[in-house]
């Protein structure tokens, strides 16, 4: 790290934090144990540093101080390997960060009902922090942000402390690329892009997380950092957009989008495959777009790409219930104010627990607003938690599997394709399907009573 140690300027701050670093002697903070969070903080502790994990959540404190983990990512094993010896500890007493040397900025950075940016818990997070910001400390935020949001936000609420970046304390970003549910790719191995406020940071930045992940991606600036976790999930957003329209166009053709994906792919250059769905769900594809429209306004730039792709995938949930209410007409006789629907997947993608803006809670609700009686099964989520959106779904319970409960059903809606469902059962025992993955056509299982949607 030689290169990273004459690279610093004569700061006798960041020449410290370096040197506890290269050591592995600093205690790294992880700010917000969820998705992101706690698997950061194992990566962090399995690098040989001290880890400190907050969260405003007592039960998650009391499940890690049990050694059970709550986030599919990290095993039992893992978390308890990371607790031996004191590696890692959880706690609410937020006072405890000043003995932190870097902080990680975890936290959700979610949509206003107007589909605003609502940096609440960034803002709120940074004001704990500055209670107890000490020189010498490296701040990185790693939630999904606008443009702009480290340097303009998160700097003026730590520098109201009269310590300054750059020369007190140090600044990056750093954005988050979890996946879940992805085996192939852990924290470690994925790359990671890095930005500081200034080239003392920039080296701090790059020397910390050079310590704990495979590969560093060092770029300019913060904001470009944020513009880049922004650039992959429009792209992903814009993309998805495309497919669901292609989807309800084929459809009126007769021709089946998932047919035209399958062949389009066998091209081996100038194609990526994107497959339609019933809406978007997750952390980062239904908001994060958002944050860069919202952001554009401000230098009167319409994103007009962006905005559409958001009409577009916000759509499909009602084109899906559409599609239910018709089949249940043409081939039962019956109304969906008159019909019993079992929704087959909560989860927002397959084989995880995972319900953040899932598809699937819209689609109950819009069920229900059609006086449809609507279930759900789902074998990873067995109730429904609190949610920002869907407070009348609290404490929904999964309905059993077997064939004397799903055959009481007039129709299955499958919303989520998990590999652990008995689709030829189901299949069976359904007299009508609507299947929105076509999790069935990939199983060989053809019928009459499987709509596609």
């Amino acid at each position: 790290m030689r290169g990273a140690q004459s690279a610093l300027t004569s700061s006798s701050n960041a020449q410290h934090l370096l040197e506890l670093v290269q050591s592995r002697k600093a205690t790294a903070g992880v700010i917000g144990l969820g998705y992101v969070g706690l698997p950061l903080a194992m990566t962090i502790a399995n690098s040989g540093f001290k880890v400190v994990g907050f969260d405003i959540d007592p039960g998650k404190i009391t499940a890690i101080d049990a050694g059970k983990s709550y986030i599919e990512a990290v095993s039992d094993d893992i978390l308890n390997g990371a607790r031996e010896n004191g590696g890692f500890i959880a706690t609410c007493d937020f006072s405890q960060l000043a003995d932190c040397d870097v902080i990680a900025i975890c936290v959700p950075t979610p949509l206003t009902k107007y589909r605003d940016p609502d940096l609440s818990y960034v803002e709120n997070t940074c004001r704990e922090i500055a209670s107890s910001l000490r020189p010498g400390q490296l701040v990185v935020l790693e939630s999904t942000t606008y443009p702009g949001t480290t340097d303009g936000v998160v700097k003026t609420i730590l520098e109201k402390t009269g310590l300054r970046s750059g020369t007190d304390f140090f600044l990056g970003f750093s954005p988050e690329r979890e996946d879940p549910g992805n085996r192939d790719f852990q924290t470690s191995t994925i790359p990671k892009v890095v930005s500081g406020d200034g080239a003392d940071a920039a080296t701090l930045m790059t020397a910390f997380y050079g310590a704990v992940v495979k590969t560093v991606v060092p770029v300019s600036t913060n904001a470009t950092a944020e513009a880049v976790k922004i650039t992959e999930n429009v792209f992903r957003a814009v993309n998805i957009a495309l497919v669901n329209e292609l989807k309800v166009v084929y459809e009126a053709m007769g021709i089946d989008i998932w047919e035209v994906i399958d062949a389009a792919k066998t091209k081996p250059f100038g194609y990526m495959p994107f497959y339609p769905g019933p809406g978007l769900g997750g952390h980062c594809i239904p908001i994060d777009p958002f944050y860069l429209t919202w952001k554009s306004r401000e230098y009167d730039l319409p994103t007009r790409f962006i905005e559409l792709a958001g009409q577009i995938n916000t759509a499909m949930p009602g084109h899906v219930v559409g599609r239910l209410a018709e089949a249940l007409d043409l081939h039962l006789g019956k109304a969906l104010s008159r019909s019993k629907v079992l929704v087959v997947g909560l989860a927002y993608k397959k084989n995880v627990p995972d319900i953040r803006e899932s598809p699937s809670l819209k689609l109950i609700e819009l069920i229900s607003e059609r006086k449809g009686q609507v279930s759900y099964f789902d074998p990873f989520v067995a109730e429904i938690p609190k949610t920002r959106e869907y407070g009348d779904l609290l404490g929904m319970k999964s309905v059993s599997w077997d064939q004397q409960t799903i055959e009481s059903f007039d129709a299955v809606l499958v919303a989520t394709d998990h590999d652990n469902i008995d689709y030829a059962s189901l299949s069976e025992w359904s007299p009508l399907i609507i299947d929105t993955r076509n999790a069935f056509a990939k199983r060989g299982i053809v019928a009459k009573h499987i709509i596609k949607a």
